[in-house]
């Protein structure tokens, strides 16, 4: 019981460890069970382990085989979990550079890190390969963390999460290919028999979770499951899924699972968002007991068998010699630059399926007798820990080192997805800006990504938004909501992550009856609110823009567009493009110069003449006080 306690207790806290230093958890983790495992028999009286998931083959936390049957369901719900934020939308648009980067560089990692296993280690060619199926993978919940503290280039941080996100179940497929390979018995691995079998497990793996997705949401749209057994439910479902399918074919399971969970992330099901969080949270609890259960399974002979030359080398083929040759063949003839490749190949940390799978089947591989089958765990575990490592301590200054760390965030985030924020989106979106609009309304979202804006379903309340990688490059915040409440507590909220550069809200009919006392974060102008800005751009869904000349032609300019109720002003963007949002105070606007700029505004057409009145009237205005 208290080794069980003390293993959850553990976990939770290396989690929030990581995230409090902004580490990927699986180094606290890691480290927690090699500490907890091998290295405590260098401190225990008696010799022992603090934490031993299995002792003397019989006995401990998981006896026999119930640490490989909970590591199975584990990793199952865990894949599972990362199948359903697959979106076919976004993967239709993650572009032709992460396409090849899942393909032709996985592999390159493949044949180059099976290659140099078998020459630098002398391990069988079966063995080689499985080890260099196993690294194939990144990892979403390594690379996540590691970009949320190194703000980079967009492009970058795109392919990045990308590639993390869809790699796993590939790596994993490759992984569950050669295990089959290596069982089917020795001098049969490549044989007819080995290819039947891996023909059985991607048959019966994806047609188990294409069809039992459907059969999930067939119960959850008909409501045969009352609302509070739905996460259990589906939890039940997962595990009855991978146990099935592994029972057609073995070990196809895994891909079940991955399938399954793409299906039902792809369905409109009205309970996707709680299920997510559901199994985000229970992915959570499994990655902490998972890793420091593994990690701990280690033992110092195991350790012993890293202590050559030969790790080192093979670690510095895998990190500075395979991954940038993957990189570049993978980016070759895209747009990306030199340096942008450069951080793509140093930034490849591997994560918690490699590490998992590579227990999984090493163990089992070490059962049977299979040679070499010892330094599978180890070796994979030694790239785990050290990518993990070298990324997390260098990515920054690599970043700066190579010229793709962002020094100022240029990005746009809008809360509110109505049409007056898609119509400004829009327009600051043709004018090279990167806008991302947020909004919780389903409907409002689907018009805006019609339209081809970038947009986010989501809760201004939810911790989500902290963690998302695209929103990696937002220094600007705008809140543009019908409800004040809302716009304050997100500008007062994600001031600090989203607003380094400004954050503006929309100001209420309240506040401006009070003018001496405007807040200062209050947007385009102090008479127009939520109401206003809504009618005028059903009226005159027109953003368009106004040449001035000089500051005393602006204020004229942006007098004019103020005091008309059918115009509003938004922005200045001078000569070199660069816009700079117009707040309720007008006259604080920091405009170095204004030669060759354009006051922009929402609304009706401008009227010359008005300019040309107020010219004459001004000019009326001031020879008196000359006479004077």
């Amino acid at each position: 019981m208290l080794e069980l306690a003390g293993i959850i207790i553990l976990g939770i806290i290396a989690q929030w460890a990581a995230w409090r230093l902004k580490l990927p958890a699986i180094l606290p983790l890691l480290l927690i069970g090699l500490f907890v495992g091998p290295v405590s028999t260098l401190i225990s009286e008696d010799g022992t382990k603090w934490i031993e998931p299995i002792w003397n083959g019989e006995e401990g936390l998981f006896p026999g085989e119930s640490l490989y049957y909970f590591v199975s369901l584990a990793i199952s719900i865990i894949l599972f979990e990362g199948g359903l934020t697959l979106k076919r939308d976004e993967i239709r648009n993650v572009g032709p550079v992460i396409t090849k980067l899942i393909s032709i560089g996985s592999l390159v990692t493949f044949i180059g890190a099976g290659l140099a296993a078998y020459w630098i280690f002398g391990l069988s060619l079966q063995i080689s390969l499985l080890f260099s199926g196993l690294i194939i993978v990144t990892g979403p919940t390594v690379i996540s963390p590691i970009l949320r503290n190194v703000p980079v280039k967009r492009d970058i941080s795109t392919v990045l999460k990308w590639e993390g996100i869809l790699i796993d179940p590939i790596g994993a497929l490759v992984a569950v290919l050669m295990y089959e390979f290596i069982s089917v018995g020795e001098g049969a691995a490549f044989t007819k028999t080995a290819l039947v079998e891996f023909g059985k497990i991607v048959l019966f793996g994806s047609t188990f979770g294409f069809t039992f997705a459907h059969a999930l949401a067939f119960i959850v749209k008909r409501k045969l499951v009352p609302h509070y057994l739905m996460n259990v439910f589906t939890l039940a479902a997962v595990l009855g899924v991978f146990v099935m399918s592994d029972q057609f074919a073995h070990e196809s399971g895994l891909l079940a699972v991955v399938v399954m969970g793409m299906v039902l992330g792809n369905i409109n099901l009205p309970n996707i968002k709680e299920l997510l969080y559901f199994k985000e949270s229970l992915s959570v609890l499994l990655i902490s007991v998972l890793f420091i259960l593994l990690s701990a399974n280690m033992n110092l002979v195991d350790l012993e068998l890293l202590y050559r030359w030969e790790t080192l080398a093979l670690f510095l083929v895998v990190v500075f010699i395979v991954r940038p040759i993957g990189v570049f063949l993978s980016t070759w003839g895209s747009d990306l630059q030199t340096n942008a490749k450069l951080f793509i190949s140093w930034v490849g940390p591997r994560g918690i399926v490699a590490a998992g799978i590579a227990s999984l089947f090493g163990s089992k591989l070490l059962i049977k007798g299979e040679p070499g089958a010892e330094y599978i765990t180890p070796l994979v575990f030694m790239i785990v820990l050290g990518t993990v490592l070298l990324n997390a301590t260098t990515a920054r200054l690599f970043a700066k080192a190579v010229g793709v760390f962002l020094v100022k965030s240029e990005g746009i985030l809008i809360v509110g997805a109505s049409e007056m924020p898609r119509l400004i989106a829009k327009y600051l979106q043709k004018n090279g800006r990167h806008v991302v609009l947020l909004d919780s309304n389903t409907n409002h979202i689907r018009i805006a990504k019609e339209a081809g804006l970038m947009a986010m379903q989501a809760n201004i309340y939810s911790d989500d938004l902290t963690d998302d990688v695209e929103l990696s490059d937002i220094g600007y915040l705008m809140s543009l909501t019908g409800n004040s409440d809302i716009n304050k507590y997100a500008i007062n909220r994600f001031r600090k992550q989203f607003g380094e550069n400004g954050a503006y809200r929309l100001i209420s009919k309240r506040e401006m009856d009070n003018i001496a006392q405007l807040p200062k974060e209050g947007l385009f102008s102090a008479t127009d609110d939520f109401i206003n800005m809504t009618e005028v751009t059903r009226q005159y869904p027109t953003i368009s823009e106004v040449p001035i000349s000089t500051k005393e032609e602006y204020s004229k300019v942006a007098k004019i567009i103020t005091d008309d109720d059918e115009m509003i002003p938004l922005f200045v963007k001078q000569k070199d493009g660069t816009i700079h949002i117009i707040g309720s105070f007008v006259q604080e606007l920091d405009v170095k110069s204004f030669q060759g700029s354009h006051i922009v505004y929402l609304g009706k057409p401008f009227d010359e003449a008005l300019l040309d009145t107020q010219k004459d009237s001004d000019k009326k205005v001031e020879e008196p006080l000359e006479k004077e």
